[in-house]
């Protein structure tokens, strides 16, 4: 089968880009695939983060054609075009908030006589409301034969807009592309951290949903056995937490990478850490979940979204019901104290592992199509 899949790749940093190669080198080994990208993913003033790019200077891992300005309409015609004069039997595009509806879905509209489209849904409702989310996803997911979503909640808001809709849920995948695990002592070493210390990893970009706050405040509450290990850019103003990091008894055991992380310190930041907490306000499913997965380490999270779905009824960590510091601490204390549960996590980690493959998210997908 010919697939051809439009979305983010290198020179494109984060989750979304990551998660687009290992889908593209699976599909790889047993299809004909063509990788389009995008020329403009955002323009600047619209991007609340340093740059949108790698700059670890690495290759990327095989080629990708930049074809769709996401912010020009006049782009659009010209890379359907090009995904049509190249054939595809299915065309699959990654959807993850509504400023993308009018570009992806003007190319789903003219991908071509029998090309198949399916959307791989990461968002249908966005974290952070606006006027015209809803116009705009409705005229996108209009625009698809089909939909991969990775929770039963994004399915849920699916089959809200599109009741008819044709869809799977498959979870999201383990990120492996990071490399192996450092020994604990070694990777607290090259972060300056002490590894006696019981150490929470708060990990990846920082936005208000996310839930920062609420976590340096269950943290101050916690002893001076305990040490918060923040890694991560901020979209936006650092500030708010810088001031209840400064206000908190604990100030002096919050260390903070305030930067976006690179995938060569990712595996470091995840081997020196005991547990990654997750204290979300509001969420579908969680992409570093699938990186602390991938290294073993338990979660601790609010039960938004799918998360309670994804971690507490598998087992590789623990949910909480109230949004608040103080559930967030508990779960915490528990985690650390009492006897069992610790081994038990990890023994889960190990099953969820050999299940979230990427041979079996591609199954899924060539399977749906089959179907459309």
């Amino acid at each position: 089968m010919k697939i051809a899949i439009l979305s983010c790749f290198h020179p494109y940093r984060g989750g979304i880009a990551q998660f687009n190669t290992s889908l593209y080198l699976e599909l790889a080994k047993t299809h004909e695939v063509a990788a389009f990208n995008f020329r403009r993913q955002y323009p600047e003033f619209l991007f609340p983060g340093k740059t949108q790019y790698v700059e670890d200077g690495k290759e990327e891992p095989f080629r990708s054609e930049r074809i769709l300005d996401t912010a020009n309409p006049l782009s659009y015609p010209a890379a359907a075009g090009r995904i049509r004069q190249w054939k595809p039997d299915l065309l699959v595009m990654r959807y993850w908030m509504p400023y993308f509806a009018p570009s992806l879905g003007y190319v789903a509209r003219h991908a071509g006589k029998g090309c198949k489209v399916i959307a791989i849904l990461d968002n249908v409702v966005p974290h952070e409301r606006r006027f015209f989310d809803v116009p705009f996803t409705r005229y996108f997911l209009n625009g698809c034969d089909g939909f991969m979503t990775l929770c039963d909640s994004v399915r849920d808001d699916l089959l809200k807009f599109r009741p008819d809709a044709a869809y799977t849920v498959t979870p999201h995948p383990l990120y492996s592309n990071f490399g192996e695990p450092l020994p604990k002592d070694r990777a607290a070493g090259i972060l300056g951290i002490d590894p006696a210390r019981k150490t929470i990893l708060f990990f990846g970009l920082i936005r208000e949903y996310k839930g920062l706050d609420i976590l340096i405040d269950a943290f101050s509450g916690l002893d001076d056995s305990y040490q918060l290990v923040i890694a991560g850019e901020c979209y936006g103003p650092f500030e708010k937490y810088r001031r209840k990091i400064d206000a908190s008894p604990l100030r002096g055991n919050i260390l903070v990478f305030d930067r976006y992380i690179p995938d060569n310190e990712v595996a470091t930041f995840f081997s020196a850490s005991d547990v990654c907490v997750l204290p979300y306000r509001s969420a579908t499913q969680s992409g570093i979940n699938s990186i602390a997965c991938n290294f073993g380490l338990p979660v601790i999270t609010t039960g938004v979204g799918g998360l309670k779905e994804t971690i507490g009824a598998r087992g590789t960590g623990i949910t909480v019901d109230d949004i608040s510091p103080e559930a967030i601490r508990e779960a915490v204390v528990r985690f650390f104290t009492e006897p069992g549960i610790r081994e038990e996590i990890t023994d889960n980690i190990k099953k969820e592992r050999q299940r979230l493959s990427w041979s079996s998210f591609c199954n899924g997908l060539t399977e749906l199509y089959n179907k459309l």
